[in-house]
């Protein structure tokens, strides 16, 4: 069951996004969806706010964009509330305002109660952050 949230209107209508993470969507927006071949597809556009002093994009702003795309890669089995045990990136190359940032992966392993995903961000198509991750399903709190 996604607790994503369906945009209707506007340049990103079809899409999704969490809209209950505040700092995801401080951060992005971020939006996800499923192509006709069942791959998850996330994205966003790079603005000046993205940006380090030298005037590409922050790593932070890259691997929080990757943690988005994990937990949207492995929603159909995180069956709930989950949380990030690892996440590594090697980054590829830059990016710059205006680019359109997209992230896409895999589940590579799922057992128990946890799920190992990999992918990789391209900015314009380029490859700019390949990525891997570990998430483990929680207990929910009282």
């Amino acid at each position: 069951m996604s607790t994503a949230t369906l945009i209707e209107t506007g340049p990103w209508a079809g899409w999704k996004t969490w809209k209950q993470d505040t700092f995801e969507s401080g951060t992005g927006p971020f939006y996800t969806r499923t192509d006709e071949q069942g791959r998850v597809i996330c994205r966003f556009i790079a603005e000046p706010r993205h940006m380090n002093g030298g005037g590409f994009m922050h790593g932070g702003c890259f691997l929080t964009f990757a943690d988005f795309a994990c937990f949207a890669i492995a929603e159909e089995l995180t069956q709930g509330p989950s949380v990030t045990v690892n996440l590594s990136g090697d980054f590829l190359s830059a990016a710059k305002p205006g680019d359109l940032m997209e992230a896409t992966g895999e589940v590579t392993r799922a057992g128990g109660r946890l799920i190992y995903v990999r992918g990789m961000i391209t900015a314009n198509g380029k490859p700019a952050l390949s990525f891997t991750s570990v998430i483990t399903r929680v207990s929910k709190r009282p």
